[in-house]
């Protein structure tokens, strides 16, 4: 199944470049045909001449981006973007999200989605569409968010999931803040999942881990992009035996959004390292779960020491919880829903369960079932909320 990227913006279409470029080299370097093969009919389509063609539409009100984005992948040799599946303009929407959503969005409609359309339908089965936008500027929010609208309207039955940049604290734009809470009020009524990647974390792991002394928005991005790239490639199921995923966004959406006021998603990988350094590194799964389970416990985007992209947890949580709004989570654990993707060798032989269900084999034994044990939990969970109530 294939999943239709639109590109949205200067910082949607620079990181989904990345993404594809990093999706084609995993797929080329990859030893298994079989999973070259799933990965590249995901994400691209191929020529006559067995050109690789990324499923993505590029749209920004600017055509400099797009520019630079379709020369850089054709540049590559590897992949390229289709010859007709970009959409600009000449002025931007000058960093004002009604300007994108209000004027562009609608003036512009039928172009972009006569766009989607074409990629839809090369598609042999979609999996979904992924709009990836920031949400700082004019373009990327408010563009974004009237074409997720028109997506929805079109495509009732497909799953959306949105990728969100969200901008550095400090401040990028001065109205970051107005674009920011209208982009996420009105995706939250027409997404089915919503990811988010914060500007100020991406940039620590640079500084932190990486140890990128002059960081860039290019180092940023990839970043993002190998993040993605790692949760949206396919991997092999638990009990598939040598069987790919085939839907990655409803594997997302099932698992996480469990809720439909919960739908925010943020993503922890482990462990990230300099490519020259991965070679002198070894790695053992249960020293990776050791970690990632830490990080849960602290409700932390990356690890405070040495954090390739092998090993990812995708983590839900409540912007809602807060009054601030602000991305920035409490110190322990507020997730509702979690999904762990292994990616590297010998990942049957990880033991992911750790403590969990310990001794609930002595309570089995004498007719206790593990439904009964989720019941209690659920039925204390409503009795703590009552009293909490009454505070």
């Amino acid at each position: 199944m294939s999943v239709v990227t639109v590109q949205l913006g200067q910082c949607g279409n620079q990181v989904g470049h990345e993404l594809f470029d990093i999706i084609c080299s995993d797929a080329q370097e990859r030893q298994r045909r079989v999973y070259s093969t799933a990965s590249c009919e995901r994400f691209f389509h191929q020529t006559a001449h067995g050109e690789l063609v990324a499923r993505a539409v590029l749209v920004d009100m600017e055509p400099k981006v797009i520019n630079q984005s379709i020369c850089k992948a054709a540049k590559s040799g590897r992949w390229r973007y289709g010859e007709t599946s970009h959409f600009s303009q000449k002025q931007g929407s000058g960093n004002n999200w009604a300007n994108g959503y209000c004027v562009h969005g609608p003036r512009h409609r039928e172009g972009v989605e006569e766009l989607v359309r074409r990629e839809v339908e090369r598609c042999d089965k979609l999996a979904g569409l992924m709009a990836m936008m920031s949400v700082a500027g004019g373009t990327g929010s408010g563009v974004g968010t009237y074409i997720t609208r028109c997506l929805r309207d079109i495509y009732p039955k497909s799953f959306i999931l949105n990728h969100l940049t969200w901008p550095y604290g400090t401040g990028e734009v001065i109205v970051q803040n107005y674009n920011s809470v209208l982009t996420l009020a009105h995706l939250y009524q027409l997404s089915d999942a919503i990811l988010v990647h914060e500007n100020d974390t991406v940039h620590r792991i640079c500084s932190q881990l990486l140890n990128i002394k002059h960081i860039s928005f290019s180092d940023v991005n990839r970043v993002i992009a190998h993040q993605l790239g790692s949760i949206l490639q396919p991997t092999l199921t638990t009990d598939s035996h040598g069987i790919y995923s085939r839907n990655p966004l409803g594997e997302l959406v099932s698992a996480l959004a469990c809720h439909p006021e919960y739908k925010l998603l943020s993503v922890s990988t482990i462990p990230q390292m300099l490519s020259s350094s991965i070679a002198y590194s070894t790695f053992s799964w249960p020293g990776l779960l050791k970690h990632l389970r830490q990080m849960l416990i602290s409700n932390s985007k990356m690890e405070e020491g040495k954090l390739s992209q092998n090993h990812i947890y995708a983590q839900q949580f409540s912007l809602l919880k807060h009054s601030k709004m602000s991305l920035t989570g409490p110190s322990f654990n507020t997730s509702l829903a979690n999904l762990l993707i292994l990616r590297g060798k010998d990942v049957y032989s990880a033991e992911t369960g750790g403590r969990y269900r310990a001794y609930i084999h002595q309570y089995i034994k004498f007719g206790i079932t593990e439904e009964d044990f989720l019941d209690s939990f659920t039925s204390l969970e409503q009795v703590i909320s009552s009293y909490r109530q009454l505070c």
